[in-house]
This record gives C-alpha cells, structure tokens and sequence, in this order.
C-alpha cells in the first residue's frame, strides 16, 4: 500500500472517531443519547437510514455475490419501496406518538411484558449478528491489502467505533452516517467507471461477456419457477417485502431515527429517502460485480484462483492491484464508511434497548446519571460480542448467505407479534404467546433443515421469516376467535 493511500485511509478513519467524538457533552441525558434530541433534519435522517442499509455487507457481499452468479438477490432491494410507503404513511406518526423511544414498548401495552422481552431479546441477537458480519468484512480488505492480521483489524476498528458511539450517542452516529454515505456512494461510482473504461474491447464488452457467460445471463434476477426449496425470484422478493417491513416497523434502528427528525414531515420524508436511494446504490454494486466478473473473464491473468474462490475477495483484490494511488485509499475509506456507520448505528441502537427494556423496568428509581452509565457499558459490552461474531465469520464462504439466514433465524418473531398488535381487533395473550411459540417452532424447522440438511420436506433458509410471520400472526388470530366464540357459547 502506497503512503498516500494509507494517509487517506488513516486520515479518515481517525477523522470520523474524532468528528463523533465532537458530539460529547458533559452533562447531556439519556434522551439526548438515544433520540439526539429531536432535532435533526429529514435529509441526514434520510442519509443515516441509507446508510444503516449500505453497510459493508452491499459494498462487498453485493459483489460477491454477482461476481460469482447473478442479481438474483437484488431483487431484496425491490422490495423496499413497499416497506417505505408503509413506514411513511403508518409506522413514522405510530411511533412518534406513542412517546416511547424503545420499538417494543408497544408490544408490552397489547400482549404483556413477555412480548416485549422476547422481542427485544430477538433484536439484540440480530444486531449483534449483522454486527459481527459487517466487522468481518471491513477487515477482508485490509488483510488483502497489506496482510494484517484480521482479528487485529476486527478489533481496533470496533474500539474507535465504540468510542465515539458510546461518547456522541444517536447524534453522532447521523451525523457520521451522513457524511460516510455520501462518500461510499462517490468511491462506488468511480469504481465502476475505472472497471468499465479499463475493459480491453471498452465499455459495452463488459455488458456482452455478461450476458452470454457460460452460466447464464449474469444479469438475470433469479428463476420464476414456485420452487420454494431455491431462491427463486418470487422466494427473495417475499423475503425483501419481509425483512424489510421488520426494519421499517419494528427495528429499533429505524425507530430511533424517526424520534430523531425535527418534525412529523421530516421524519416521513426521511423513511422515504433512505429507502429509495438504496435501490439505484445498491444496482451501482451489482453493476460492479458483474463488471468484476466481464473484467476477470477478459484478463483471467490477472486473479489468482485463491481470490477466484472466495468471491468476497474479488472485488477488495480488485481494489489493490487495480486502481491507482490515491484512489485505492479513498475506496478503503469509503468501504469502512460502509461498515463503520451500520455498526455504529447497532451499538447505539443496542444500548438503548438494554435501558429501556431491561435496566429502566426493574430499576425504576435509576436517575439520569444512571441511565447514561448503563447505556455507554451496554455500549461496549454489544461491541465485545460484535468482535467475537466477527471473528468467527472467518470460516464463512458468502457473509451475504450468513447474514440474511442469521437475521432470519433471530428476527422471525418480531413482525408476527407486532402486525397481531396493529389489528383493530383485541388480540388474547394467551393466544399470542402460544402463536409465537409455533411460529418460533417453524423458524428452527425450517432454518435446521436448510443449514443441517435434515431429512423431509426442505423450505429454502429464505422462508424462515415469512412462514415464521405468517404462523404467528394467524395462530394468534384465529385462536383469539376460537376463544372469544367458546365464551360467548358459554355465556
């Protein structure tokens, strides 16, 4: 690596952890902490939420993925647009109006204290998960870079984000957010442009050695076919609209931020905008990968067959032999943006919930000063476990595959509970509660059976959320009716 790159690369990296750092003031409170005060605008709410999305996880996974077989997975992103129009119009006034900074607060109101423990416990094991997969990738870069060591690069990356996380509280995380997505976005383009223009027949002989690889079409968004053992087109497009309606609905990521905007318009515009720009962001990574795989097919001297079979490295390979000083700093920078900004937003976001659904319920005589201690030791502590998810990545062939199965196995449960909360219709709790028990019950099935190949019927990993959603929120419907007509009946 050429000094200048490392001087770019440094000077950003300590740059960011100071500009968060900036954010720290002696005697602020846990609500200056967790919701900034209420007083960002809608565009960097907007920026931060799209940030949180582009995590290292698209900036390398994405490629990686369409390096080694096609877009079948952008079609989790087309999901989005559905996901955002519901958080503007229902979500956003929901929750800044229910006064509550912690998502699950609501939970607790409707089914009782269990509901909001559960779901609580589900979404610190999956920011811990999506922590531990972006870690990992934000080292991959600088172990192919200049050979250190990955463990050590896990783990100081994590303390500065950690400290300015725990020191700047929300504030700082958006504000960060912001301006790091906007320079992921300019290192992506220019990427793109420098593999295009560097194709030895020109730019359009990318498109051609794409679309008639010895594969198939690397263009292609998946099969058509209703196979639900594979991902299918139809399979990531119900998975996306899924995934996508937790994040919006119930992710305490998301929640904080729409307490965070300055008003009611902000905060709807900022649901839109995150989840809008993601779209075009995230085919621009797409795009890189495949034009990964048209540049490599062209100059197959140029990758070594160790970088060939883990496609997570091709583009990070790339990035090294390829682009010039300068440049190859910037590109690191702004793959550390990526990173840096998600997992800042999980330790934030993680913190906040250990207060507000742990800490506050049993010490309810806790003063201020309290709360602010539990938050910056809850702060480290999310941190610690991030580092040791992150380390055990390594043996991981596709973090993408890992991630979304992770989040899937974690996260089934929320969005069941949470959609049998917003029908008009008084829901029993017990009736929940044993609704949640099977639709957890069908999470592990199906999630086993894909990742241990257990003998019967096998659903693709995919699925685990929606059958999960779908068990839970009509088990507790319909035995809601089956208890109210038996009382009834009784009376």
């Amino acid at each position: 690596m050429h000094t200048i790159d490392f001087v770019v690369f440094l000077v950003f990296t300590i740059g960011v952890v100071i500009f968060g750092c900036s954010f720290f003031r002696k005697g602020s409170s846990a609500d200056e902490f967790t919701s900034a005060g209420h007083s960002i605008p809608g565009w960097v709410v907007g920026m931060s939420i799209f940030a949180t999305y582009v995590s290292s996880i698209s900036y390398i996974g994405y490629p990686g993925k369409a390096f080694a077989a096609d877009w079948n997975a952008f079609v989790f992103s087309l999901s989005i647009p559905i996901a955002s129009y519901f958080a503007a119009k229902y979500f956003v006034p929901f929750y800044r109006k229910s006064g509550s900074v912690s998502a699950y607060t609501f939970l607790e109101e409707k089914f009782g204290a269990w509901a909001r423990l559960y779901a609580s416990a589900c979404y610190l094991l999956t920011q811990i998960a999506r922590m531990g997969s972006i870690l990992y990738l934000l080292a991959v870069p600088m172990y192919i870079l200049m050979g250190w060591n990955i463990h050590m690069v896990i783990i100081l990356t994590s303390i500065g984000i950690i400290i300015y996380s725990m020191l700047g509280g929300l504030k700082a995380v958006i504000w960060a957010d912001a301006i790091q997505g906007i320079i992921l976005i300019g290192g992506a383009i220019l990427c793109l442009c420098l593999l295009l223009f560097r194709m030895p027949e020109g730019p359009m002989q990318a498109f051609d050695l794409a679309v008639n690889a010895p594969v198939g079409n690397k263009f292609s968004l998946g099969e058509f076919s209703l196979d639900l053992t594979k991902s299918t087109f139809w399979v990531c497009l119900v998975y996306g609209i899924f995934i996508n309606l937790q994040n919006y609905g119930i992710d305490q990521n998301y929640v904080q931020r729409y307490h965070a905007a300055k008003t009611d318009r902000d905060a709807r515009f900022s649901a839109l905008f995150g989840g809008y720009l993601f779209i075009p962001v995230s085919a621009l990574f797409f795009l890189i990968g495949t034009a990964l795989y048209s540049y490599y097919t062209a100059n197959p001297q140029l990758l070594p067959a160790e970088i060939a079979a883990k496609p997570d490295y091709v583009f990070p390979h790339f990035i090294v032999s390829e682009l010039p000083v300068g440049l190859r700093g910037l590109l690191i920078a702004s793959i550390f943006a990526a990173g840096m900004s998600t997992v800042s937003t999980s330790v934030t976001s993680a913190a906040t919930i250990v207060l507000t659904d742990y800490f506050k319920p049993f010490f309810q005589g806790a003063t201020d000063r309290h709360h602010l201690a539990v938050l910056r030791i809850s702060s480290v502590i999310v941190g610690v476990l991030g580092i040791i998810v992150a380390i055990a990545m390594l043996s991981v062939e596709s973090i993408i595959d890992a991630w979304w199965t992770l989040s899937s196995i974690f996260s089934g449960g929320m969005l069941g509970l949470f959609l049998l909360g917003c029908i008009p219709k008084k829901i029993n709790r017990m009736a929940a509660l044993i609704g949640c028990v099977a639709g957890v019950a069908v999470i592990a099935w199906i999630s086993l059976a894909d990742l241990w190949h257990l003998p019967g019927i096998h659903l693709h990993g995919y699925l685990a959320i929606v059958l999960g959603t779908t068990t839970i929120f009509f088990t507790g419907f319909l035995l809601t009716l089956l208890l109210s007509s038996r009382c009834s009946s009784k009376a």
